[in-house]
């Protein structure tokens, strides 16, 4: 799909199943990721619908040195999710959701190339679109790691979670 460097994300595959289980039962990792533990048919029954593009969401794994390390998702925010944001129904941004399940690796740089990689990726489908995520507020190396990116606090969600977005003329050349 796109890479750059040692770094590259990929659409998911059916042999990620086990990967993906592994990664959404580690406590470090949904300490952070708004996602239940979840065993291996957990992960088929999610995820299976969006391999096969019957799902609005496409998944992705990201590969650092030809590993798989994380995981990333891109969708266009449906309108239900837009009026809780603050869009207009005419706004459609783009939602990523992402993380590094190999615990050993955060904090060494990667979570930015991912992102960096991700929202070149997206301005390349619709050039204009900005991109919004939520972020757990405790999550403070993610949050550092967004806006080295571009992305822009906008509001608290609630007690636990905050918007931000990122918009073509936030970005850092």
């Amino acid at each position: 799909m796109i890479s750059k460097g040692n770094l590259l994300l990929r659409t998911m595959s059916v042999n990620d199943y086990k990967i993906m289980a592994k990664w959404l039962s580690d406590e470090k990792v949904l300490k952070y990721y708004e996602e239940p533990s979840s065993d291996l048919e957990m992960v088929i029954k999610k995820y299976e619908p969006r391999i096969n593009g019957n799902h609005y969401v496409t998944p992705c794994i990201v590969e650092y040195k030809d590993n798989p390390i994380g995981y990333i998702q891109f969708y266009k925010v449906n309108k239900e999710e837009l009026a809780e944001y603050g869009y207009k129904a005419n706004q459609l941004p783009f939602g990523i959701d992402q993380f590094i399940g190999e615990t050993h690796l955060w904090g060494k740089g990667i979570g930015t190339l991912m992102i960096g990689l991700i929202l070149k990726y997206l301005e390349n489908i619709e050039s204009s679109a900005s991109v919004i995520l939520n972020v757990k507020k405790n999550n403070e190396r993610a949050i550092v790691c967004y806006m080295k990116c571009g992305f822009e606090k906008i509001k608290n969600l609630n007690n636990e979670f905050l918007l931000m977005v990122y918009t073509p003329k936030n970005k850092l050349e």
